[in-house]
């Protein structure tokens, strides 16, 4: 039978089941860890982390009021003791990753299965990749490890506080950062507090995030005063001095201005109340007593006790914690004392209302907590920053570590320049200097490691970029190092030593001006686009800056916009953006994006005028048939032609012909890479033209046919074979090395890195080397006489030469034809080598026929001729003594011998 009451008892014994065990995971474990109901505050030690944790059982633990700023890899983290040692040698406790902001939150934690209590010393927030302690908490240590209280230098410091049932709810200790309550004063500005009315004291806590020369002021207004709540008020003024240290003072206001003493000796405005009485021996006047300071992640935070009562009726105000009083609050720069007022100084507030000073009406016994999560300052580097500058040298050395800012840390760290581990700051392109005396144990390097201590070592890859093993020296003899950051190395980078881990701290690599960053500079045509570039060994970085207002800037590489390849920087929505495309024709549908290997990307707009830079191969890593921007090559060896263009606005897709240019340059500017320089575009075509006919008339006509006369006109009588290859040889050579010092003078140098130029090198040597070798040859042999050894080497070596100087010669001619197609776009170069193709196969075909010709009229003579020749016109330089021929007939010496005279002058 059907029971309805039985069933919803079922399901609501099933819900709270499942509720349950959602609430508390660890049900199921043990309770048998002498850590069972351990209650403690987390120590805060950065990103503004507090909270309370409890152990539940002996496999979790609860996290109630969690505050935490995000960091980087985040993780609960368990180690044998707080010390550095421990802490960097620990282990992840759990699975769970904190990488957010969390404001106020409360979940359960469940330890990893093979993990008990008994291995962890100190429980803490771990931030794996820069081995940061966000905060922890000392396990079973009633104080938390929390015994580093920061006194100000003009007060003892008071005790820290005690367990006490009514201030801590039952925790085993007091953390400082740690509060009953919060309130919201400014979105910047909190006060915390925590009463101790059987004690007659209250407990203060001010958290600003503001600068570090700034004070926070709280304190009660006067119930009498009805014309405004800051006069006749008791405040309590809390800041930092210089040397970081934190102070809180009794100040009481009678004037709305800074302290200052009239012509009659009397005081006011808003000043100490030690300054009213002239002096406090027995510190009854200024009964603020310091507890705790701390400045973390751009947040100033002040702890003070003062007393409900006081007994200075004249100038401190009696608290009512049980009723509702007016108190009033500020924040502002503060005047650090002087030989004339050796007190810190407010200065007036300045702001609006409720953003820089305020009042409200305040029960400081009624719970109120409105504080949702942490303090977030936008700047939070608090540390010690120092501009590198290239003309001053970084002192580099080793001291105590005082406020090492990226805790935990060794015993010593690096100070720069007598400051501990700051924050350097240097340019691109600005060499830096440092002066290393830290000692032979410690040797200097600039990583991308934020540990340091040779990241290799732990398995983890870093690049160097300056210093090492030789960076160390000591104050008798110390060691330079010169740092040059370039515009590819990271806006940010790490000082640290090669031998301890977290020793330095950051390295900011900002943005120089672009003539440091690059070596090379040129202005545009008509000056309204400069243009930077570097180039190294296989790629160039360039940047081109606009020199005046424009929505978007483009260059191109080509002799105009079309047929060109352009790089074209804008801004989107506060983002910078550099494109890259194929231009092949005036309207917007003419401009193709293209896909280059850009890296180093940047773009920005500085009063409406842009820059934008990248690097780029100076060849790209792809076949020319694959696409487009394949083609794209930058020869640092012959002049670059930059066009550039402006607009008022850029689309990354759907151009249309708003997007086009509204000034451009009125032509190219051939930039000279190598040379650093550059000028106003010259039509190259007629210079370039001229340098090809005379390289083609000379390997294309004079010097072929030079050799083919060698080879083919032996047959004709006399010596005429021999004038017309010395002729032909020598004007070719003439016309040669005058195309050579023709090319280099007009292109304004000469580089051997061109296939064209290699070719073009190795067939004028080889040219020259023939006359050198004709000139050595040989005396011939006399008649009747076997054909000498050095002779038949010189025959072979005249032929090989100068065969190979033409194998050579057509080379260049092709692959000239080729760059310049290449790079100055010639729009007859694809008809020009096919004619030079034709040109060439024409020549072999009338060698063949000519060769053909030879072997037929030799078989003719032979037939006819009945008897050796030997010392006949032709045996000196008309014999082809490599020719198998010869030996044929050297073979057959008893035939009848036809004796000619001929003349020995040649």
């Amino acid at each position: 039978m059907y029971h309805p009451f039985r069933f919803l008892v079922f399901l609501g014994f099933l819900f709270t089941l499942i509720l349950h065990c959602h609430a508390d995971p660890g049900s199921g474990c043990s309770k048998t860890s002498p850590l069972l109901h351990f209650e403690s505050d987390i120590e805060m030690v950065q990103h503004q982390l507090r909270g309370l944790i409890k152990v539940l059982d002996d496999c979790s633990f609860r996290v109630s009021e969690f505050d935490m700023l995000p960091g980087s890899d985040v993780h609960w983290w368990g180690a044998a003791g707080p010390d550095f040692a421990n802490l960097t040698s620990g282990f992840v406790i759990a699975d769970d990753k904190l990488n957010k902001t969390y404001k106020n939150e409360s979940f359960v934690v469940r330890l990893r299965s093979n993990l008990t209590w008994d291995r962890i010393g100190v429980l803490a927030v771990w931030d794996i990749p820069t081995a940061s302690d966000f905060g922890h908490v000392v396990m079973g240590d009633p104080r938390n490890g929390s015994g580093n209280i920061a006194v100000s230098p003009d007060l003892a410091p008071s005790p820290a506080m005690e367990p006490n049932s009514s201030t801590v709810r039952n925790r085993t200790g007091g953390v400082p950062t740690m509060f009953e309550n919060c309130k919201v004063l400014s979105p910047n500005y909190r006060v915390r507090w925590t009463l101790s009315a059987d004690e007659d004291s209250i407990d203060i806590g001010l958290e600003a995030a503001t600068g570090s020369m700034n004070y926070m002021a709280f304190g009660w207004a006067d119930p009498k005063s009805t014309y405004s709540p800051m006069l006749g008020a008791d405040v309590a003024v809390a800041g930092f001095t210089e040397d970081g240290l934190p102070f809180s003072d009794d100040y009481y206001i009678t004037k709305y201005n800074e302290c200052m003493i009239n012509k009659n000796g009397l005081v006011q405005g808003v000043c100490p109340d030690t300054m009213y009485e002239g002096s406090d021996p027995d510190g009854l006047v200024n009964n603020t007593r310091l507890v705790y300071g701390h400045r973390k992640d751009g947040v100033s935070f002040v702890r003070y006790r003062r007393p409900l009562k006081s007994v200075d009726k004249k100038y401190d105000l009696p608290v009512n914690h049980t009723g509702n009083m007016t108190v009033i609050w500020a924040l502002g720069l503060i005047r650090p004392p002087d030989t004339l007022r050796p007190y810190y100084l407010p200065q007036n507030h300045g702001g609006p209302m409720l953003v820089t000073y305020g009042h409200l009406v305040l029960n400081v016994s009624e719970h109120v907590n409105d504080c949702l999560g942490p303090l977030d300052a936008e700047d939070k580097e608090d540390q010690d920053l120092i501009i590198a500058d290239a003309n001053v040298p970084l002192v580099v050395v080793t001291s105590p570590a005082l406020h090492y800012p990226n805790p935990p840390n060794p015993s010593k760290v690096l100070y720069i320049n007598k400051k501990e581990a700051p924050f350097l700051r240097v340019e691109r392109g600005v060499p830096v200097k440092f002066s290393i005396q830290a000692g032979h144990d410690v040797a200097l390097y600039i990583t991308s490691d934020p540990l340091g201590g040779n990241a290799t070592l732990r398995n983890v890859s870093e690049t160097v970029y300056a210093g090492g093993a030789n960076a160390q020296g000591v104050l008798a003899s110390p060691m330079e190092l010169v740092w040059a950051p370039d515009r590819n190395t990271p806006d940010q980078v790490y000082y640290q030593s090669l031998y301890t881990q977290k020793m330095g701290w950051k390295i900011q690599v900002v943005d120089g001006g672009l003539s440091d960053m690059y070596n090379n500079s040129v202005l545009l045509d008509d000056q309204q686009v400069t243009l930077f570039w570097t180039l190294s060994e296989d790629s160039i970085s360039i940047a081109a800056r606009g020199e005046k207002k424009s929505g978007y800037l483009a260059i191109g590489f080509g002799s105009g916009m079309v047929n060109s390849y352009a790089y074209v920087g804008w801004i989107d929505n506060d983002i910078g953006r550099v494109n890259t495309y194929w231009i092949d024709g005036k309207d917007a549908s003419s401009v193709h994006p293209t896909n280059e290997n850009l890296s180093h990307v940047r773009c920005k707009s500085e009063n409406g005028m842009i820059t934008f830079e990248f690097t780029r191969p100076l060849k790209p890593p792809c076949s020319r048939a694959e696409r487009r921007e394949c083609n794209n090559i930058v020869d640092p060896t012959t002049p670059l032609k930059v066009v550039w263009a402006m607009g008022a606005k850029w689309s990354g897709d759907h151009l249309s012909e708003r997007n086009m240019h509204s000034a451009t340059s009125s032509r190219p500017v051939r930039v000279l890479l190598m040379r650093g320089s550059a000028e106003a575009e010259q039509d190259l075509r007629p210079v370039l033209a001229v340098h090809g006919f005379m390289m083609f008339l000379a390997w294309g006509i004079l010097l072929p046919g030079g050799i083919l006369a060698a080879r083919y006109l032996k047959h004709v009588k006399g010596d005429g074979w021999f004038q017309i290859h010395v002729y032909l040889q020598y004007s070719g050579l003439a016309i040669v090395l005058l195309g050579f010092l023709f090319a280099v003078a007009e292109l304004r140098g000469f580089y051997f890195s061109s296939l064209h130029v290699k070719f073009g090198i190795t067939a004028i040597f080889l040219a020259c080397v023939q006359p050198v070798n004709a000139s050595l040859r040989p005396k011939r042999s006399a008649n009747g006489e076997t054909v000498s050894s050095k002779r038949l080497a010189w025959e072979y070596l005249h032929v090989i030469v100068g065969r190979c100087a033409i194998v050579a010669g057509i080379a260049a001619l092709i692959s000239g034809m080729k760059h310049l197609g290449d790079r100055y776009g010639g729009e007859n170069v694809e008809g020009l080598n096919w004619a030079l193709i034709i040109w060439f196969l024409l020549g072999a075909l009338t060698v063949v026929y000519l060769e053909y010709r030879e072997k037929k009229r030799e078989k003719d003579r032979n037939s006819e001729r009945s008897s050796w020749v030997l010392g006949n016109m032709e045996e000196d330089d008309s014999t082809d003594l490599l020719s198998p021929r010869n030996a044929e007939k050297e073979s057959h010496p008893s035939e009848i011998l036809e004796v000619q005279l001929q003349p020995l002058s040649r």
